[in-house]
């Protein structure tokens, strides 16, 4: 079984995080007129995010399982929830709230099960 250090599940969260930021950029490229300035540039930085996500993700799973960076995939969720308010201005509701505790829980607790599972 590959080892997982603190590092690495930082590294894979800050990546996730980077990966969230393409869906920030897909949204703000649909309020632009197709093909203008403003709707190029937030697909080629959605492009760009995405080929360093890429290259990145293959680094995450040469050193942890695939099963355990994938679970923390999850955590997407928040991160959208997260954009949505800070840089949307959206509401968020209990029930966001709640999901995103759910997903929070659901990770951490793979993580639990994952490690004691190498010990």
């Amino acid at each position: 079984m590959k080892s997982q250090s603190t590092g690495t599940y930082l590294a894979l969260h800050l990546l996730l995080m980077l990966y969230s930021c393409s869906s920030v950029l897909s949204k703000l490229a649909s309020g632009q007129e197709f093909l203008s300035p403003g709707f190029i540039l937030c697909y080629a930085g959605m492009i760009a995010i995405l080929g360093v996500y890429a290259i990145g993700w293959q680094q995450i799973i040469k050193r942890m399982p695939l099963t355990a960076a994938y679970a923390n995939r999850a955590v997407t969720v928040v991160w959208g929830v997260i954009w949505g308010l800070l840089i949307f201005h959206e509401g968020v509701s209990v029930l966001q709230v709640c999901g995103c505790a759910l997903v929070v829980t659901g990770v951490a607790l793979f993580a639990i099960a994952d490690n004691g599972g190498a010990k």
